[in-house]
């Protein structure tokens, strides 16, 4: 018993001093680095006012440019359709529009033939868009939806936003 006890004592000993560690060497200082000190650059000249980001009007009638001018009958189309396209007008009850610009191919609406290459008139005024869906059979007052390609001044008569 007398062995525990010397043995615990030394444990506990050890524990209470603990080991010694081997001190740390110390760190060398960083080199010292001369900084050259250069002259100020001159003051940047300040740039050219960026021009005004465009108006939503701008925007609609750039994307309105972009639509398709013509379009190639394929088989199975009716003038209805193609109108109905949202390339093209996104409104098909202004199927006329293209008839009436296309009445050198056209004899008859409701026949039209593969590989037909139509006019699709993009400028118009409000008078002969609501002629137009009148012949259609449009219901009144004969203005077409909102989501419709128009040009821009009948959006804007409309009130519409762009």
């Amino acid at each position: 018993m007398k062995r525990y006890i010397i043995l615990t004592l030394l444990l506990l000993a050890l524990i209470s001093f603990g080991c010694a560690k081997k001190p740390a060497p110390p760190e060398p200082a960083p080199p010292q680095i001369e900084a050259k000190v250069e002259p100020p650059a001159p003051a940047p000249e300040p740039a050219p006012a960026a021009p005004p980001p465009p108006t939503a009007r701008e925007l609609y009638e750039r994307n309105y440019a972009m639509l398709p001018s013509t379009h190639t009958v394929v088989r199975g189309e009716c003038l209805w359709w193609i109108a109905e396209y949202r390339q093209i007008y996104n409104d098909p009850f202004m199927w006329p529009l293209i008839y009436k610009a296309n009445r050198d191919q056209i004899r008859n609406p409701d026949l039209i033939y593969p590989g037909q290459v139509f006019q699709i008139p993009r400028e118009f005024q409000m008078n002969a868009l609501k002629e137009n869906r009148r012949m259609a059979g449009a219901p009144r007052p004969y203005l077409p939806p909102q989501s419709a390609n128009l040009p821009a001044d009948i959006r804007a008569e409309l009130g519409w936003s762009f």
